[in-house]
């Protein structure tokens, strides 16, 4: 079944999303990304109760896509523009054959294009250089699930261990904020050019879960669908980071692949919305939310990353500067990767005291906690030389 094509917003945001119960039996994990999953001989029974509730309740069944990590097989469905969502949702998921159905929500990516300025922010506060001297995110595996990605970039030939589009059946595009997202990451270093990402070495996924509505727009945006199912390929892929540079509403399925994420000690990154609050999944417990520099001083919980003037990785072979949390958010993605090949065994409670200077130095906590990367290093197992008090760091083996 082809997937739902997002085009128009209007369209997506009358579309339910109706999950059907699936044994885990059925899941045999293979070199494709659903295995036998989706050969499995019950999958068509389940395809025809999705036709039988997508009539009976005036619905077009759109798409499908196996989710093993809840045990569930999602169905998009078309409702008209008159139906009320909410109503049909609660009615599918009172229905005994469904196992939960909810309403499609959309998100869309932090970040905007600003004017340039010569200056990479976290080389000189993170001390970029020295810490690569000890890390840069070997064997350390970070999904980024956003917009496309130009993996033909001077910058990032060879930093992008493999790309999945989850948009639609078309190929793999080269987007603006997927690119921007991924150079601040995993750009390549020394090779003299452009930046240096924060994490040079780590194994980059590149999920395309969102789409850039024009290519002259460069905002991007995603739906409940689209994240989910890159959710549960980077789950599969045993990614150790989830970069979520993205924001929008409380949605139950994106919350359910979360807590697999979570419970599996994967560490997931959400830029905060400062337009409604934080945003979700910024705002949902075990999400290490992240600002800039200049969010609210009265945010607890959240941590503070540079966000202004970021320069970084565009489509068209270029190098731009950008400004916003979708930014903040990636650094601290590939400072995780630096701190987990430093401490492969860390724990998701010292790893957020890790990233907390304040912690660091052993003063009264911050909010919200700007980061000192040299610290988080020394929090984090190493002996740091960069700026975090009295400790050295030796050399990475």
């Amino acid at each position: 079944m082809p997937s739902a094509m997002p085009s128009d917003r209007t369209l997506e945001q009358a579309q339910i999303l109706v999950m059907l119960r699936v044994g885990p039996v059925h899941f045999r994990p293979a070199a494709d990304y659903a295995g036998n999953y989706l050969a499995a001989p019950d999958r068509a029974a389940r395809r025809r109760i999705a036709r039988q509730l997508a009539h009976e309740h005036g619905l077009v069944l759109l798409s499908d896509w196996p989710m093993p990590a809840l045990n569930v097989d999602c169905f998009v469905m078309q409702a008209g523009s008159e139906a009320s969502i909410a109503q049909l949702a609660q009615a599918l998921a009172a229905d005994p054959r469904v196992e939960s159905a909810q309403p499609m929500h959309l998100f869309h990516v932090l970040g905007r294009s600003d004017p340039l300025y010569p200056l990479q922010p976290a080389a000189a506060r993170w001390h970029l250089s020295e810490l690569h001297t000890f890390t840069t995110g070997k064997h350390v595996v970070i999904a980024e699930l956003d917009s496309g990605v130009e993996v033909t970039h001077p910058d990032l030939q060879g930093q992008i261990a493999l790309t999945r589009n989850f948009v639609d059946d078309g190929d793999y595009k080269a987007e603006a904020h997927g690119t921007e997202v991924a150079g601040i990451i995993a750009a390549r270093e020394g090779n003299g050019i452009g930046i240096a990402g924060i994490a040079p070495d780590a194994r980059l996924l590149a999920l395309r879960a969102c789409w850039q509505p024009a290519p002259a727009d460069p905002a991007a945006v995603c739906s409940s669908f689209t994240l989910a199912k890159a959710l549960q390929f980077a789950l599969q892929s045993q990614a150790q980071i989830f970069n979520l540079s993205l924001s929008g509403p409380r949605d139950r399925l994106l919350e359910r692949l979360l807590d697999v994420a979570l419970a599996h000690e994967v560490t997931v990154v959400g830029a905060w919305d400062e337009t409604s609050e934080g945003g979700f999944p910024a705002t949902y417990p075990g999400v290490l939310a992240v600002a800039g520099e200049g969010a609210d001083s009265r945010l607890t919980g959240v941590l503070r990353a540079p966000a202004q003037d970021i320069p970084t990785t565009m489509p068209g072979a270029s190098f731009g500067f950008v400004t916003g949390s979708s930014f903040a958010a990636a650094q601290v993605s590939g400072l995780v990767a630096l701190l987990r090949e430093l401490s492969p065994g860390i724990h998701p409670v010292q790893l957020r005291a890790a990233l907390t200077s304040a912690t660091a130095l052993g003063l009264a906590p911050q909010r919200p906690a700007t980061i000192d990367a040299c610290a988080a290093m020394a929090n984090a197992g190493g002996r740091c030389a960069c700026g975090c008090g009295t400790t050295t760091l030796g050399p990475r083996r």
